[in-house]
């Protein structure tokens, strides 16, 4: 059993990967503003203000529910990992320097607490909108195809602005305190009931554009965290969070030849692989999908 904090567990992405973290054997407390939506998982929430560093600090040595009073003596300290996905969740829900305020201030204060607290594995949420289209000023290309890490990432909208901030957070606080952090750019959530709107992605592949083509299953990604806590000693990492293939019902080269002409392709690419590529997570974690959006589209 891993201790696990989990902050942003009742979001779009978090109501799905705290059960499979649980599934796995894992022990969670979701650090969040609201309570967990499903009260079957049993899951405790401890409501906490990230952008407070007292608070951060103070719940990362908190009981992880009532049943932590039945023990004797205090509270059993930090947690073995930390999972960072709390977040005003895109642009347009406050204002932009709201948006990037909250978001910057609340991933330092979680990556300081958990380093000063010696927590050595450290998941943060980055995301898809860093290689610099989802959100950017009408209809901008990349630099080029498939947007793997190495990718010069540069938005122009708070939102991605903020996930570079804290990636560039992240490494810094990995290179002190000599932990694992691992930023996860987590492509367009996909939830079970969302795939009903496949049909239209596939018929009008504009829609796609900027999520590169990409996504990520919310039930695939609990996976991918899975797998980050088990693989350690790899220090500061970027890994896309994405599943295999590309949201379209062409063969990936030929369609992005198609879409985006003038976009250079830098590697022979697989025939259905997504653009914004999970090569690295399979290579290095051992990723495996289980939920190809092929298997819950009706396209007829």
């Amino acid at each position: 059993m891993v201790r696990i904090v989990f902050t942003g567990g009742s979001g779009k992405a978090g109501r799905h990967v705290v059960p499979y973290l649980l599934a796995q054997g894992h022990k969670v407390l979701n650090l969040d503003l609201v309570p967990f939506p499903d009260p079957s998982a049993k899951v405790f929430t401890l409501r906490t203000d990230l952008t407070k560093s007292g608070e951060v600090f103070n719940a990362l040595t908190n009981h992880f529910n009532y049943e932590g009073f039945s023990i004797e003596g205090p509270p059993p300290g930090p947690p073995d990992v930390v999972i960072h996905f709390a977040a005003i969740p895109a642009d347009n829900v406050v204002p932009d320097n709201r948006c990037y305020e909250i978001n910057t201030i609340s991933t330092y204060n979680v990556i300081e607490a958990a380093c000063k607290l010696g927590v050595k594995k450290i998941i943060i949420a980055s995301s898809e909108t860093t290689y610099g289209v989802c959100f950017s000023q009408g209809d901008t290309d990349y630099h080029s195809f498939p947007l793997e890490e190495d990718y010069d990432t540069d938005p122009m909208d708070s939102y991605a602005l903020s996930k570079v901030c804290n990636e560039k957070t992240a490494r810094g606080f990995a290179r002190r305190f000599g932990n694992d952090i691992y930023a996860l750019r987590i492509g367009n959530v996909q939830e079970p009931h969302d795939y009903v709107n496949f049909k239209r992605h596939v018929e009008h592949p504009e829609t796609r554009k900027r999520n590169a083509w990409s996504y990520i299953d919310a039930r695939d990604l609990g996976q991918i965290c899975h797998l980050a806590i088990q693989k350690s000693g790899l220090g500061f990492q970027v890994f896309n969070a994405t599943n295999d293939t590309i949201t379209t019902n062409i063969p990936t080269a030929q369609f992005l030849k198609q879409a985006c002409p003038n976009v250079p392709i830098t590697r022979e690419l697989g025939e259905w692989e997504a653009p914004l590529s999970n090569r690295k997570i399979r290579e290095v974690l051992g990723f495996k999908e289980e939920h190809n959006w092929r298997k819950y589209a009706n396209l007829d």
